[in-house]
């Protein structure tokens, strides 16, 4: 019998002597010795359950590894290991990073949501110009150099585009649109990943199968892959080059001698998304429930890491020269990209530190908050808290009418209880002081801390406005926590009324105890629209239709739960008013007569919004002086202005810009925006500065000595605040009502089905679009030729084109949309992406309606429609005022005569911003007027003591 020998015990043979030991007893040791395999190496996970799904991982050596991934409200995680410690990075941008690709010398070159590169270099992030817009995400990136990288992306899984960087800036890269498949609606797939070898191909893949070839330097070609499933991520070493993907199952193709992709899928394969080849060819792919793939001779077999992983995907794995496998991942395969994982198999290396996430400070005023305006009247002082705990709450401006009213009810009903003659609104008490003054400062105080207190505690913001309205009432020298109701002091008085109002509050009609949910069991008529994808599916296109937003930031910037709008204030017809009286035999408080239905008219009505929308960057120069515009009859923009000034008694100087910047200015100024008062606080400021302007004289429509400043507040603040909350009632009775379509919905709608002009023309639709040239076209062979007007949208011939705002840019602070032709399908109004249009239906304009109730009030109560010398105004700072881009280019000063012309510019701004048609606005106008007009008459029978038998 052969003698055997056995190698010698060595660290780290112990698996493979044992494998050994049992071959030599099977074969009696006959023929050479096989050579040892060493033991694998470990898997370990680096991290887990991380806030933020983890998307990429990169790298130059295993001691230069950068993993990037999205952004859940702190910025994108941005982590960068050295050989000894990982460091979390701060990149001062927002938004998702999908893929990065580090240089040997550098840069790392970051790419993900809104068309952002960065690049970061000598310490430093910064964001690259690039040819998309907000839109448009980037989701992998692959360079040669640093002068010659490529980046790819798509709009939700459509519109795939390719970008290349020279050195100098990105620029597109022509499609093989004739070779590529289409989408439902005609686009293309959208593209996800890039790699190339370094020696002038570059391979790119993406949805439906797509996989894509370019050669030094040449057209990139499409390469049959023989599915339609989709193609994540391209990579490749040597002459091996790979693609995975899948849909339900995983997909693994491998380019052969021939140059043809054949199938490589191991049984049971799940959806692939990462994969990394060595130069040997070896191999790792990853993917779905965070199984891991190894390619060993061209054959891949699934491997157990030996980890307890709860992810939806390993999005993306890479290899280190040194041999280290890595992989990340998380919840990527839905919108949640959280739950971030990174795996490491080779040499251990450190845990990635858990974030540190400093403790919120306790919840303080800021100093300058404390009392804005501590001149003024006690109840001015107390409207200023009022107003900056709105700011910092969401945009409700339902709520906020009904807050503004109730909190200057009850000061006034503090007021009213040291006069003789006046009436209370909710209570009634008559009161002697020796110090009138002082008492009335302190039971107002008392009445307003205690209403803000308990209906702001809890909004967003509350623990600083809840600190704001504490610190306001120390200074004042009163007791917060003093609650005592009993007795005739005014602390006593004070607490009555606002325990009064709490209490009238919870049985008004507003459903404050269930945060103002709806309680009349509306029923949505058209299923969502998917804002990112083209087109509107309706069962009736009169009717509202709720947006699905992909990411969702209320319009002063407060992060909120993304998906299907719901209908807010959908019951508000039913809350109770100031002055409104319902009709003795029921029906709306105020009938807003006909109706916009779908047809004839309503398309007009669209075809004004995309003029306005096309205008967006228009050059052409407008006069907004008083003397210009302004001046129309209710429910009308038929005015050219006033002849002159009625203060000076000389004609209104010129006042030029550009109509773009005008537009844009006035859709910005009005919607009320970032940290804003909402459109009800909007002309609580407005009758502030009126007040506060130099030799303004406070007499009570306009006659008679002027009052004090106490006086002459409160007696504003009830009327123009009873007016907004009875104009919140009737603009949202209407919309409930009706419940009748946005703009989005219209267009998207229209032009889906085609055009209306040319019955014997190519893409006629009766309930079309109309033609109108330079405005709304179709798109055609000649138009979309190379250098025509409609060329980017080539793979679109025979579809309807419009010229408009060409959307949000991927950089809002240092770039502009624009306006140029986009496909009626894609349009989008004047608004950031992550708002779009409000959650309520259009008719009537809430901002027309309010807008116009307060001018009436302010010139009742005045005795002027006029602003004080003729002139309102209002400056946008170039370059800086504008939120949604960059912008404006000039100075843009809106002016107004009267407190009408800013209500009419008010109406208008919302046609400006794409979200209302001029029926919305006209109808708002005019309710607007009579729920105004009726405050002015209730608040004046409180005044004079006759509203009380």
């Amino acid at each position: 019998m052969q003698e055997c020998s056995f190698p010698s015990r060595v660290p780290g043979a112990r698996g493979w002597l044992l494998a050994a030991l049992v071959g030599a007893l099977l074969s009696g040791c006959d023929g050479p010795e096989p050579p040892p395999e060493p033991e694998p190496q470990p898997w370990a996970a680096v991290a887990q359950s991380r806030r933020e799904a983890l998307l990429s991982i990169t790298g130059t050596s295993s001691s230069d590894v950068w993993a990037v991934g999205a952004d859940r409200g702190r910025g994108p995680l941005v982590l960068h290991y050295d050989g000894t410690a990982w460091q979390e990075l701060a990149t001062g941008h927002r938004g998702d990073l999908w893929w990065a690709h580090a240089f040997e010398q550098g840069p790392v070159l970051l790419a993900g949501a809104s068309a952002t590169i960065l690049r970061y270099e000598d310490g430093q992030f910064t964001r690259m110009s690039t040819p998309g817009l907000a839109r448009h995400t980037v989701y992998g990136l692959w360079g040669s150099r640093p002068d010659d990288v490529y980046a790819v992306g798509g709009v939700s899984g459509r519109g795939g585009f390719i970008w290349h960087y020279d050195g100098r800036a990105w620029q597109e890269v022509a499609l093989p649109y004739a070779e590529m498949p289409r989408t439902s609606d005609g686009d293309v797939p959208g593209l996800f990943k890039v790699w190339g070898t370094g020696q002038g191909d570059v391979y790119v893949v993406g949805a439906l199968g797509v996989a894509l070839r370019s050669r030094a330097g040449g057209a990139f070609e499409r390469l049959p892959t023989g599915t339609t499933s989709r193609l994540f991520t391209v990579h490749g070493a040597g002459d091996s080059v790979v693609i995975v993907g899948g849909e339900g199952q995983g997909e693994i193709l491998e380019l052969n001698a021939s140059g043809q992709f054949e199938a490589r899928t191991p049984e049971g394969c799940p959806l692939l998304q990462g994969v990394a080849l060595s130069a040997d060819g070896s191999g790792w792919a990853t993917g779905a429930r965070g199984e891991v793939y190894q390619r060993k001779a061209g054959t891949w077999e699934r491997v157990s890491h030996g980890l307890q992983l709860d992810v939806q995907s390993l999005h993306a794995s890479w290899v280190d020269p040194q041999g280290g496998v890595w992989a990340v991942g998380g919840n990527v395969l839905s919108s949640g990209l959280n739950n971030g994982a990174l795996l490491h198999q080779g040499p251990e290396v450190p845990q990635v530190p858990a974030p540190f996430i400093p403790e919120p400070p306790a919840a303080s005023c800021p100093a300058h908050e404390v009392d804005p305006q501590p001149t003024a009247s006690i109840a001015r002082r107390w409207n200023e808290q009022l107003l900056g705990a709105i700011r910092r709450d969401i945009p409700r401006p339902t709520v906020h009418a009904r807050n503004l009213y109730h909190v200057s009810a009850g000061m006034w009903d503090a007021w009213a209880a040291y006069d003789a003659t006046a009436d209370g609104t909710f209570l009634r008490e008559k009161h002697t002081a020796a110090d009138v003054a002082a008492a009335r400062a302190e039971a107002i105080s008392y009445a307003a801390f205690r209403v803000l207190t308990h209906r702001y505690s809890s909004a967003i913001g509350g623990a600083t406005s809840k600190s704001c309205f504490r610190a306001f009432m120390l200074k004042l020298g009163y007791e917060p926590d003093a609650t005592g109701t009993d007795g005739d002091s005014p602390r006593a008085l004070g607490n009555r009324i606002g325990q009064l109002i709490i209490g009238f509050g919870a049985d008004d009609g507003a459903n404050e105890q269930n945060d103002f949910k709806d309680t009349t069991g509306y029923t949505v008529v058209n299923p969502p629209l998917i804002v990112e994808d083209p087109g509107a599916t309706v069962t009736d296109p009169s009717a509202w239709q709720p947006l699905n937003l992909a990411v969702a930031v209320t319009q002063n910037g407060i992060d909120t739960t993304a998906g299907v709008q719901g209908y807010i204030g959908a019951h508000w017809g039913q809350v109770a008013p100031f002055a409104l009286v319902r009709p003795g035999g029921g029906g709306l408080y105020l009938d807003p007569g006909p109706v916009p239905v779908f047809g004839a008219a309503l398309r007009a009505h669209a075809v004004e919004v995309l003029q306005k929308s096309s205008w967006l960057g228009g050059d052409e120069p407008i006069d907004l002086s008083p003397g210009a515009m302004g001046n129309n009859s209710l429910g009308a923009n038929d005015g050219t202005g006033h002849p002159v000034n009625p203060a000076t008694g000389q004609p209104y100087i010129p006042n030029v810009v550009k109509r773009g910047d005008f537009g844009r200015v006035l859709a910005e100024f009005w919607a009320d925006g970032p940290k804003s008062e909402t459109p009800p606080g909007h002309w609580n400021v407005l009758a502030n500065q009126v007040a506060d302007s130099a030799g303004f004289s406070r007499r009570l429509f306009g006659a008679g000595e002027p009052v004090d400043a106490l006086e002459w507040d409160v007696k504003v603040y009830l009327a123009l605040n009873g007016a907004v909350h009875d104009a919140a009632i009737t603009a949202w009775e209407v919309k409930r009502a009706f419940a009748t379509a946005r703009p989005i919905t219209l267009i998207r709608y229209m032009g889906g089905l085609g055009q209306s002009s040319d019955p014997s023309g190519p893409a006629y639709h009766a309930s079309g679009l109309p033609l109108v040239p330079g405005l709304i076209e179709l798109i055609t062979a000649e138009s979309a030729a190379p250098g025509g007007r409609h060329a980017h949208l080539a793979r679109f011939q025979g579809q309807v084109a419009v010229h408009g705002w060409r959307g949000e840019p991927g950089d809002r602070l240092r770039e502009v949309g624009g306006s140029g032709w986009v496909r009626a399908v894609d349009w989008m109004p004047y608004q950031l992406r992550t708002f779009v249009t409000p959650a309520f239906p259009g008719f009537i304009s809430g901002h027309s309606t309010f807008s116009r109730a307060s001018a009436e009030v302010l010139t009742a109560i005045t005795g002027s429609a006029y602003f004080p010398g003729g002139l309102g105004e209002f400056v946008a700072a170039r370059d800086s005022y504008l939120t949604f881009e960059e912008g404006p280019s000039t100075d843009v000063r809106l002016q107004w005569a009267t407190y009408y012309d800013a209500a009419d510019q008010a109406g208008q701004s919302r046609l400006w911003g794409g979200i209302h048609v001029e029926p919305d606005d006209f109808v708002g106008r005019r309710l607007g007027q009579r729920a105004g007009l009726a405050a002015v008459e209730r608040a004046r029978s409180f005044f004079e003591g006759t509203a009380v038998p």
